[in-house]
């Protein structure tokens, strides 16, 4: 039976999630909901309650997990190298998120992207953390709705749905994840909606 995993997008730059050129992909971040979601499983973003942002109970977006791969698979597929960063190109080439190619005999190669250092050299940091957990969620049934999303109905926020801190929440009430699905179903429009926070 499909979960739900639910969490609150600090950082609404287009990167993580990427939702560009058709597919909506977690490459970056999320390490926990990156290990242990499964096809059919939904991923579930929020917005920010930041005093800059005051996004807290929107959608930013959801997303059927349809594929997972693992970062050298992703980087190998032609079907993504459009997600692969030029940081000088358009704001959505600037914000890919296919970063890491696995070097022989190990390690990895971060291009210069939103997870590098601002002098474009690679973050230590961040490849810790991303490739802790070898697997990107990818999905081509998503809603990416950003700074413009729809509030979530008050019934799935007292179920849950909203999660209010760091981490994420896993939601296993097939009754929950039922509403939720007949609201996206009610929104009537399906992949990209609206441009991320930071894009405003």
């Amino acid at each position: 039976m499909p979960v739900l995993y639910s969490y609150i997008v600090a950082y609404d730059s287009g990167f993580a999630p990427n939702p560009f050129n058709g597919i909506c992909t977690l490459a970056t971040c999320k390490p926990k909901i990156r290990r242990h979601a499964s096809v059919d499983d939904w991923i579930v973003g929020t917005g920010s309650d930041r005093k800059d942002v005051r996004r807290g109970g929107f959608l930013v977006y959801a997303m059927r997990v349809k594929e997972v791969m693992t970062f050298g698979e992703y980087w190998e597929d032609p079907r993504f190298e459009k997600k692969k960063p030029n940081l000088y190109g358009s704001y959505r080439m600037a914000c890919g998120d296919n970063i890491y190619c696995p070097r022989q005999g190990g390690g990895w190669t971060q291009l210069n992207s939103y997870h590098s250092k601002s002098n474009g050299f690679p973050s230590q940091d961040h490849i810790d953390r991303d490739t802790s957990v070898d697997r990107v969620l990818l999905s081509d049934e998503f809603v990416y709705f950003g700074a413009e999303g729809p509030e979530v109905p008050l019934g799935l926020k007292r179920a849950g749905l909203v999660h209010c801190a760091i981490g994420q929440k896993k939601i296993e009430n097939a009754v929950t994840i039922a509403e939720f699905e007949a609201w996206i179903a009610s929104l009537g429009v399906d992949g990209y909606q609206g441009r991320p926070f930071d894009m405003i």
